[in-house]
């Protein structure tokens, strides 16, 4: 479906997420400590696993990326990266991460690697950067790793907004998508406006020539796509050559979209979900122009990290989607890592909650270069797992 581009006029019929009443305020489920010894379970596709908590005492862990020796780089919301070098967590943070502005959504998210790491040891981190005026926007920052330390730092993006959470991803073309935070909805769909929006930048931060609003009046020329809430994740599938974003609805409505250049993805105007409050969030499920999704959740699991799997240490699992969420149906202690698998045309044909009686937040999960999965919860003694075969 093409998409409609979507004037700044729009707005105003832009629909309010209305806050929860009180006597709607979330109530959860207690979180049990994580078990001293590894966990086994037995899961669909007749495959078993076993989960091997690695580290423990990570403060809001939220992304981590693989160094070429196998060690791994992982963000802290708080404002820290933290090596995990030999099976063991570094006790000093790497010094030389820019001061991240903190707060109820905001901090330090994403990690990256440089696609030509190993000769330029590029590091790049998406942070929420506070402004002299007050508040805070979206940054993305770039530096040099040199085993202990980030040196040469450097914003190549600070967007007008979009304080909150953010993923990048570099993908074959060489360029660097970047996801903008947008929930309110007050200005997804305003061109003009970086909140709510894919861009697409060369890695230094510059604008590529080809992007697809280059030279159209009204237009930022960094974005690529428009009409997000908050996406979550941002995935290379090398089987359809195409980005796949995973997004968080309202209550209910968490979305899996392909990504088209110039794609309008419909927030607020659209969704598949209720306001916070329980009334819908738009009073259609679909508008002629907007993209609909290809994966949803009613309820929500509030979508975090993903990854598609391409490894050849769980063979059944091989092409399927692993999506994490932090609650499911807005109660807290219910998160869990979902595994989405497809036929051949990248239709769902089932899906299976794992690690819920956890009862974490999962804030990640990355396939690692021996090919198994390695999960993050998001917790204030948050931790790192790795998911590995009973064989």
């Amino acid at each position: 479906m093409q998409a409609r581009f979507v004037s700044s006029a729009v707005l105003a019929a832009a629909v309010t997420v209305l806050a929860a009443p009180s006597s709607a305020q979330r109530i959860g489920l207690a979180t049990p400590p994580l078990p001293d010894e590894p966990i086994e379970y037995s899961t669909g596709e007749r495959v078993d696993i076993r989960v091997v908590p690695l580290v423990r005492n990570l403060e809001r862990p939220w992304s981590l990326a693989f160094l070429p020796d196998g060690a791994m780089l992982i963000t802290e919301r708080v404002g820290r990266v933290r090596l995990h070098r030999d099976g063991e967590l570094l006790p000093e943070p790497i010094a030389g991460v820019p001061e991240v502005s903190v707060g109820f959504l905001g901090g330090l998210f994403d990690i990256q690697l440089h696609p030509d790491f190993e000769n330029n040891n590029l590091v790049y981190l998406t942070y929420n950067k506070a402004r002299e005026e007050g508040g805070a926007v979206l940054a993305v920052a770039r530096g040099v790793f040199d085993g202990r330390a980030l040196t040469e730092v450097e914003d190549i993006l600070v967007a007008d907004g979009g304080s909150g959470v953010s993923r990048m991803l570099f993908a074959p073309d060489g360029k660097l998508y970047v996801s903008v935070y947008g929930s309110s909805g007050e200005y997804s769909q305003d061109p003009e406006s970086l909140e709510g929006k894919i861009l697409r930048l060369n890695p230094d931060g510059s604008v590529p020539e080809d992007n697809p609003f280059v030279g159209l009046s009204g237009y930022r020329p960094e974005i690529y796509t428009m009409g997000h809430r908050s996406p979550e994740d941002l995935l290379w599938h090398d089987p359809t050559g195409a980005i796949w974003e995973v997004e968080m609805g309202p209550n209910g409505g968490d979305e899996v979209n392909v990504l088209e250049p110039g794609g309008n993805y419909g927030w607020p105007h659209v969704s598949l979900g209720r306001t916070y409050a329980g009334p819908w969030q738009s009073d259609k499920f679909y508008l002629e122009g907007m993209i609909d999704p290809v994966v949803y959740w009613m309820p929500s699991i509030s979508t975090t990290g993903a990854t598609f799997y391409t490894g050849d240490r769980f063979p059944a699992w091989q092409g399927n989607l692993f999506v994490g969420g932090v609650r499911y149906g807005e109660v807290p202690g219910t998160g869990q890592l979902q595994r989405i698998d497809f036929n051949e045309n990248m239709e769902e044909l089932r899906r299976e909650a794992l690690l819920a009686d956890l009862r974490r937040r999962i804030r990640d999960v990355h396939q690692g270069p021996d090919g198994l999965l390695y999960v993050l919860t998001d917790e204030d003694e948050g931790a790192l797992l790795r998911i590995e075969p009973v064989e």
